[in-house]
């Protein structure tokens, strides 16, 4: 089976390793707008093609991954099926690698295109190829996203790539996940940025006071919780861009949850000692909700 990704960053990169492991069954060819992944990706031997042209990568390919930022997701669905539908083969499958899926799926509805949908549940803050890890999805889930034109043979090609890579393949539809990934995985993404912000200081402005102190200072906490700001943002710009309304909603709620424990550190008065069995019954109700009792 001929795999063609139109891009080939971390999540491309690490798919096409996966495939790799299996050099019969696949043919992997790759083409990127600027090509320093497929490059890199030929001279390791992990692609058998890195083409000069997204129109010579699709050529008789049974599947294009659109592993790109969400936005650019939607302009390659364009060209799909515009300048390169000859290109591409009668019989493919389009899948993508994205992690926002109504805006995508609905633009590859309306294009009449094979599409399904796909999001591996898997990532890291590093961007790239050079970050691509072979065993990246394993055992991790991959939800698969039926467009209206697939047929249960492309749903079954794309959930064999989730397996090909090690990933448990789930079907959703595109509204649930949108909805349940602006909670754990694009809600993280704001709130690391948004603590950035708060503690060292906003776009265009200069470093906050104590900055240099707290920035010497910081140990786990601060790197566990500000990690996902180190991410490409070209990709979390595409995510918020095509998942605004659930993101919102996530934020709003983010936001009443800060005012009720505003309310309780403020409700002691100047100088005054909060409730501190009120604020350890929400860190043991928060902690219960992780571990699945809450």
């Amino acid at each position: 089976m001929k795999v063609a990704f139109l891009g080939l960053g971390l999540i491309g990169g690490s798919i096409a390793r996966a495939l790799r492991a299996d050099p019969g069954r696949w043919q992997l060819a790759a083409w990127s707008p600027r090509g320093d992944g497929p490059r890199s990706a030929l001279a390791a031997g992990v692609i058998d093609v890195a083409a000069g042209t997204a129109a010579a990568a699709v050529v008789e390919a049974d599947l294009v991954v659109l592993a790109a930022p969400p936005s650019s997701c939607l302009a390659l669905l364009d060209a799909l099926a515009g300048p390169l539908r000859a290109a591409l083969a009668p019989g493919a499958v389009v899948t993508d690698v994205a992690s926002t899926k109504a805006v995508i799926v609905g633009r590859a509805d309306a294009l009449g295109l094979r599409f399904v949908g796909g999001h591996p549940m898997a990532g890291r803050e590093a961007a790239g190829f050079g970050a691509a890890e072979a065993g990246l999805f394993r055992d991790r889930p991959w939800v698969v996203v039926p467009g209206s034109a697939a047929d249960p043979a492309a749903v079954d090609a794309v959930e064999g790539l989730a397996r090909s890579c090690g990933a448990v393949p789930v079907r959703m539809d595109a509204a649930g996940h949108d909805t349940a990934v602006a909670g754990i995985s694009h809600l993280p993404l704001v709130m690391a940025a948004a603590l950035v912000e708060a503690v060292a200081g906003g776009p265009g402005e200069p470093d906050a006071p104590g900055w240099a102190e707290a920035r010497a200072l910081a140990a786990g906490g601060w790197q566990s919780a500000t990690r996902l700001a180190l991410g490409d943002p070209a990709m979390g710009a595409g995510i918020a861009a095509t998942n605004p309304g659930p993101l919102a909603a996530r934020l709003r709620a983010l936001r009443a949850s800060l005012d009720a424990w505003l309310a309780l550190l403020d409700a002691a008065g100047p100088g005054g000692t909060p409730d501190e069995t009120a604020i350890r019954a929400r860190l043991e109700a928060a902690r219960a909700r992780l571990q699945g009792d809450g």
